[in-house]
């Protein structure tokens, strides 16, 4: 399988999963969305500690998967309001903190005699320094609460049109806050931020103007929820 259609596969699969979860909200609830971004969020912060390599650029494997977050804030900020996306955005930020308890309690614990070498390859790779748990609480907040006031500055703006132009102006923006916050917390003084930042944000524009369709089709989708069909409608008036 080659990197460009797994690489592909991937982003799609997950911008197509992910906005799906608006459709489902507008059929179920708005807790639906909501608690998916929470999850996003916790996955992104797991895969990050992988590096892998796009393009030839190198980044952590949770870039899709966090660009993913702006896409569910967007939605329900187009569908829901600015008040339900900042319930996402905080909710996010609680399933991280649960996230860092939960693996520092977990490294912290003395392992069973039998599974100490399990334990030790457990610490490096879920491990975080405080420095990048920083790095990440710091980013996701500001970058996540300039998205949802950055959608609905812009859809004031063009009284509700343009959702095109909304979506990728708040999220590409978003997108550079969040890069040049994370990377210069986390890495200043050790790597060559410039490049990183230069190079993840790159990526999470792209990732950003793919996510385009996906939000006219699952708002197109949600529309179709709200309106009744011919037999329901004629089901009514018999009734």
């Amino acid at each position: 399988m080659s990197q460009v259609f797994l690489v592909t596969f991937w982003i799609l699969a997950t911008l197509g999963i992910s906005s799906f979860a608006g459709y489902l909200g507008k059929r179920f609830s708005v807790s639906f969305p909501i608690g998916i971004m929470g999850s996003l969020v916790v996955i992104a912060a797991i895969l990050a500690n992988k590096i892998v390599v796009v393009g030839g650029l190198a980044m952590p494997a949770g870039v899709i998967v966090a660009s993913s977050t702006f896409l569910i804030t967007d939605i329900l900020s187009e569908k829901w309001g600015r008040k339900a996306a900042q319930q996402a955005v905080w909710v996010g930020l609680y399933g991280m903190l649960l996230l860092i308890t939960g693996l520092w309690i977990a490294i912290a614990w003395e392992p069973a005699p039998f599974a100490r070498d399990h334990a030790e390859s457990f610490a490096s790779v879920l491990g975080m320094t405080p420095r990048i748990i920083a790095a990440s609480v710091i980013a996701y907040m500001v970058s996540q609460h300039h998205d949802v006031w950055a959608f609905h500055f812009w859809k004031d703006r063009f009284q509700g049109k343009h959702l095109w132009l909304r979506n990728n102006a708040s999220t590409i923006v978003s997108q550079l806050i969040d890069t040049v916050i994370f990377i210069t917390i986390a890495f200043y003084g050790t790597f060559p931020i410039f490049t990183m930042i230069r190079d993840m944000w790159m990526v999470k524009t792209a990732v950003a103007l793919l996510d385009t369709p996906f939000i006219y089709a699952v708002s197109w989708l949600i529309d179709c929820v709200d309106q009744p069909s011919s037999s329901s409608e004629e089901t009514l008036a018999t009734a």
